[in-house]
C-alpha cells in the first residue's frame, strides 16, 4: 500500500456537489492499495501513520501524533498512487489492486484507523471527488510498505 499524507487544518471531500465528509486539524491520508497488497498490511500502515511525529511540540519540533494533539484523519482512495509514468507520458495503473480486492482494503483501513481511537471519515470509493484542503506547514509524507 501507498499512503500520501499531509497534515491539515481542514480538508474535505465533495461528490457530485455535495459534501460528504471533512475534518478540521488532522491528516488527510490518499490511500493507494496495490495489487500484492492484503488485509494483513492494513494494522501495521495504520500504526505508523496514526503514531507518526509529524505535529510540532510546544519548541516547534516534529514530535507529536495526530492521537496527541486530538486531531481526526480524512481517507481518501486513490488508485493513482499506483500510476507509473517510466515508459511515455500516459500512467500505467497496472500496479494498482483490481477494484473489488482495493475497496475491500480501503474498507478495513478506515475501521482500522477508528478502531484505533481515531475519528476517521472517508471519500466515496470509485467516486469522482473534489478533495479540498489547507495543507499545514506544508507538511506531506509519503508511505510506501
Amino acid at each position: 500500500m501507498k499512503a500520501l499524507i499531509q497534515r491539515v487544518s481542514q480538508a474535505s471531500v465533495s461528490v457530485e456537489g455535495r459534501k460528504i465528509s471533512g475534518i478540521g486539524n488532522g491528516l488527510l491520508v490518499f490511500l493507494g492499495v496495490g495489487k500484492d497488497d492484503t488485509i494483513k498490511d492494513v494494522a501495521p500502515l495504520v500504526e505508523k501513520i496514526v503514531n507518526l511525529r509529524i505535529f510540532e511540540n510546544d519548541h516547534g519540533k516534529f514530535d507529536r501524533s495526530v492521537r496527541e494533539v486530538g486531531g481526526d484523519i480524512l481517507l481518501v482512495s486513490q488508485f493513482t498512487l499506483y500510476g507509473d509514468c517510466s515508459r511515455g507520458r500516459r500512467p500505467d495503473f497496472t500496479g494498482a489492486a483490481p477494484a473489488a480486492a482495493a475497496k475491500d482494503i480501503y474498507d478495513a483501513t478506515l475501521v482500522e484507523f477508528n478502531n484505533m481511537g481515531i475519528k476517521t471519515s472517508g471519500g466515496e470509493f470509485q467516486a469522482h471527488m473534489l478533495v479540498s484542503l489547507v495543507n499545514d506547514g506544508p507538511v506531506t509524507i509519503i508511505l510506501d510498505n
